[in-house]
């Protein structure tokens, strides 16, 4: 296999010849003289023309073989990363779940065969978010807001997400309803302030919302610390142990230190 080291007298020609060819039959090195740098993809592969793509004929459309120009376009239409519609505000923690090996008195094994679950005392780690829901990222953490409790464990079998709110109960059952329940507590766009007309009229025509608005305007709405704040599954997820026999299961999370909640004048 040849090498091919582009220097000060590598003229263009030769630099397309070369990125045109067989790319198993040579090499590139990465090392340039300084006054004479030769610009590359994030592959290393050497560009010779980067202001032009190639098209079929003069007035024809662009190729898809224009790898680099696909590259240059993907990149630019990803250097600025927008805030994320919900859950922008938020705060992660690493940690651990020690596993109590039963489930209300009986061994676990009778309902799951999940290994962190099986060994009392056995510990896996965890990554959580916490996060506010509603609001942007530079919201106050006092607000009145549902809480995202999102924690992956990091088990021998492979990665477990468990995602869920510090409520325990949702607004909606169809996920067709979403991005109208977000609209509707999102803040105006022209005032930046939420709009309780929007927010009861939503809630007003979805009877099944009016368990989670309970929730959220009983003091669980305003959390006072992610130490002293319950959380949930929300959702209702399936055990099935060894012998293949399922058993219907929700997921609570309850902090040892106590639950506190701030009130809305203290918030």
């Amino acid at each position: 296999m040849s090498q091919f080291t582009p220097n000060e007298k590598t003229t263009d020609e030769e630099v397309k010849e070369r990125a045109e060819g067989d790319a198993s039959s040579f090499e590139v090195e990465a090392t340039t003289p300084k006054d004479n740098p030769v610009l590359t993809t994030r592959q290393g592969h050497p560009i010779y023309d980067n202001q032009n793509v190639r098209t079929v004929g003069n007035r024809g459309p662009t190729t898809l073989e224009n790898y680099q120009f696909i590259e240059k376009i993907t990149h630019f239409d990803r250097e600025r990363i927008p805030e994320r519609v919900v859950h922008a505000r938020g705060a992660g923690a690493h940690g651990y779940f020690e596993a109590y090996g039963t489930v209300g008195g009986e061994p676990i094994s009778k309902y799951t065969r999940a290994k962190l679950f099986q060994v009392a005392g056995k510990r896996t780690p965890l990554f959580t978010r916490f996060s506010s829901v509603i609001h942007g990222g530079h919201s106050p953490e006092t607000l009145r807001d549902p809480r995202g409790f999102a924690t992956k464990f990091y088990t021998e079998d492979g990665n477990w997400d468990l995602v869920g709110n510090n409520l325990r109960v949702f607004f909606i059952r169809d996920a067709m309803k979403f991005p109208d329940l977000v609209h509707a507590f999102k803040p105006d766009p022209v005032t930046n302030r939420q709009d309780g007309r929007r927010i009861f009229d939503f809630i007003s025509l979805m009877p099944e919302a009016t368990h989670m608005i309970t929730f959220l305007f009983s003091p669980w709405g305003i959390p006072a610390d992610y130490r002293h704040m319950e959380g949930s599954g929300v959702n209702t997820y399936k055990w099935v142990n060894s012998e293949g026999v399922g058993t219907l299961v929700k997921y609570h999370y309850v902090p040892k230190l106590g639950q506190k909640n701030l009130t809305q004048e203290q918030a």
